[in-house]
């Protein structure tokens, strides 16, 4: 919440028990950056994805997901939706 940026090379990724709409929204409040933001199904292929706006209230992804990854701004062009994304040495 107090970062000045997510590192180019670097991401967050926020994981729930079962794929939701709900449960993978995220706000953007007192953000002060925007971000890359992709939603993910149980297979780990991109479902939607946003360029989320700093102070924007709350994104929703279009369909089920169970994974949101947040992503530096500058990545968004790198993916589409119906990519899947291959996970592995990340802490």
């Amino acid at each position: 919440m107090f970062s000045k940026q997510i590192p180019l090379d670097q991401g967050i990724l926020l994981a729930e028990s079962k794929e939701s709409k709900v449960d993978t929204s995220i706000h953007m409040m007192f953000m002060n950056f925007n971000i890359t933001a992709l939603w993910l199904n149980k297979n780990f292929v991109i479902v939607d994805k946003v360029l989320a706006k700093k102070w924007h209230p709350v994104y929703f992804p279009k369909v089920q997901a169970q994974y949101v990854v947040e992503l530096h701004a500058d990545q968004f062009p790198n993916f589409s939706i119906g990519d899947q994304l291959l996970l592995q040495d990340f802490q």
